[in-house]
């Protein structure tokens, strides 16, 4: 469940294509920086996808960017993205977005 109650926030989008290394490390590596992320002061909540041809997108949500640099600082989260560029990603891109609105649909219950 995100927390993104109070507009505006920052969205911090992360799209990748994987190599073949190590996918059990990988995924271990992934869910490790998931709940590192989560302890994080600033932090609102992760979505993220994964297609079987090594596409992906993770979208990370922070209250301000000064919480993204402050992320983008921990030590083994610096760590993963060593080994991310040497080893997981053939490519990546980062954006940051800054998030003014939002809004959503949930189809009734029958």
């Amino acid at each position: 469940m995100l927390d993104r109650t109070q507009q505006p926030y920052y969205a911090v989008i992360f799209s990748s294509e994987r190599t073949s290394a190590e996918p059990d490390e990988y995924v271990a590596m992934a869910e490790r920086m998931i709940v590192l992320a989560r302890q994080q002061p600033g932090f609102l909540g992760v979505e993220s996808a994964r297609g079987s041809d090594g596409a992906g997108i993770t979208v990370s949500y922070w209250r301000d960017r000064e919480s993204i640099k402050a992320w983008k600082d921990v030590a083994e989260h610096k760590a993963a993205q060593q080994f991310g560029r040497e080893e997981w990603y053939r490519n990546f891109k980062v954006r940051i977005c800054r998030v003014e609105d939002e809004y959503s649909f949930d189809r009734p219950a029958v």
